[in-house]
């Protein structure tokens, strides 16, 4: 399980790594912050050109049959349009759960 969380971050870090110099037009990090223990992470990454990103993970049931990790974050950009479209979730052992108001919601029956 440590392993999980470990890429996960590891992942998200590799994401928001600055881009390279030769790319002029391409969008440069302008804040990144990680914290990633050995039971939980976090990170937030803002990047120049208005998209966002953070993340908090946690083992719950540490050390029991039904452990499992659970997450919770949120990610923003500017659409083509020029609206700015959010993301929120919620991952955890019932499955990755997205809300934002430009999503489909399934309707009431």
């Amino acid at each position: 399980m440590k392993f999980v969380i470990v890429f996960v971050a590891l992942f998200g870090l590799a994401l928001a790594a600055p881009p390279s110099q030769s790319a002029s037009k391409e969008a440069v990090v302008t804040r990144q912050d990680a914290d990633v223990g050995p039971e939980s992470y976090q990170y937030a990454v803002e990047t120049s050109d208005g998209k966002s990103a953070s993340e908090e993970g946690h083992i719950e049931n540490l050390g029991k049959e039904d452990e499992s990790i659970s997450v919770k974050g949120q990610f923003s950009y500017i659409g083509d349009d020029g609206v700015t479209y959010q993301v929120t979730y919620i991952a955890d052992k019932n499955g990755f759960q997205p809300q934002g108001a430009h999503l489909p919601v399934e309707p009431k029956l």
